[in-house]
């Protein structure tokens, strides 16, 4: 069964159409991060941000699946996951111009491709487990952008494609494991009351992405400009985070 008929639909929204609302939010997300001062602004826009990533994740696990080379694929992701990290790094650093903040999404996604080809290429058992788990923490002890949720996103959304009830329990289980690491963070830092309610906004990104993959997504892509669009979401990454990076810089007294 396709996305499309998994989804019910056969209009809504095209999954290039979507990827520029992920770009969107995203970059909403890191113009709150960088230049926006702790507060309900700043708050909401990074919830929103949080759009993305499952969007992504989802459409890693869908690309896999249809990619005409597995090989070509990975190379792509790792070469703009290294054409991203300076950029990363520059819009990130908190003092000073350059600094290490961590490992990209583009990064996170590579990682993320391989466990899918670890349960694509390896039997099933505890070898296999074991190699996934160990990307997994590979993620969070680099560390690297989404780390551990990116990858548990990848697994759930591998094992509900094709179905619907499943797409909508991999969703659940999505937004179950944002909440929980969102609340484990406040902890010490919000009363526990603030708490729980910043790691419910904190969903509301997870929501959006499952609305949009679940009740609007038609399972196509756009009918027009499909190689550009293609190279667009690869190219927005490390552009963004470079035009960003060098405004914070500028701006810094």
């Amino acid at each position: 069964m396709n996305t499309q008929e998994q989804t019910g639909l056969r209009r809504g929204l095209s999954r290039d159409a979507i990827k520029y609302i992920a770009m969107f939010t995203m970059l909403l997300n890191h113009i709150a991060n960088i230049f926006l001062a702790p507060g309900l602004l700043q708050e909401a826009l990074i919830d929103i941000g949080y759009f993305t990533a499952p969007v992504m994740c989802w459409f890693l696990v869908e690309g896999y699946g249809y990619t005409r080379s597995k090989k070509r694929y990975a190379l792509r992701l790792a070469v703009f996951a290294a054409l991203s990290e300076l950029p990363f790094c520059l819009a990130f650093t908190w003092d000073g111009v350059l600094s290490y903040y961590g490992m990209n999404m583009i990064f996170t996604l590579l990682i993320c491709f391989l466990i899918l080809l670890a349960e694509e290429k390896m039997r099933p058992g505890l070898p296999r487990r074991l190699v996934q788990a160990a990307l997994t923490l590979l993620t969070a002890v680099l560390p690297s952008d989404w780390p551990l949720l990116a990858p548990v996103y990848t697994l759930l959304f591998a094992w509900a494609r094709g179905s619907r009830r499943r797409t909508k329990w991999a969703f659940f289980w999505s937004g179950a494991a944002l909440w929980a690491m969102l609340w484990l963070g406040s902890v010490g830092w919000l009363p526990v009351w603030r708490g729980l309610l910043y790691a419910c906004g904190g969903t509301a990104g997870m929501v959006l992405a499952a609305v949009a993959i679940l009740y609007c997504y038609n399972g196509r892509r756009a009918e027009h400009g499909q190689r550009f669009s293609k190279w667009f979401f690869y190219w927005f990454y490390p552009v963004h985070l470079l035009v960003l990076g060098l405004i914070r810089v500028a701006l810094q007294p």
